[in-house]
């Protein structure tokens, strides 16, 4: 269905859209892991100053 509706050359906007829509979803989870990770880190890190 994508294909069909994207074909052709008069909906360059909607293909990008549609690429950017993709990029977004692939890239969110990844951000996510990063800052969860981070914050986790950030955890660790105030427990192993108080324990000192």
């Amino acid at each position: 269905m994508c294909r069909a509706a994207l074909a052709g050359d008069s909906n360059v906007k909607k293909a990008e859209a549609v690429n950017n829509g993709i990029v977004y979803l692939m890239v969110i989870p990844y951000l996510l892991v990063a800052i969860i990770g981070y914050l986790i880190y950030r955890m660790y890190q105030s427990k192993k100053k108080k324990a000192e």
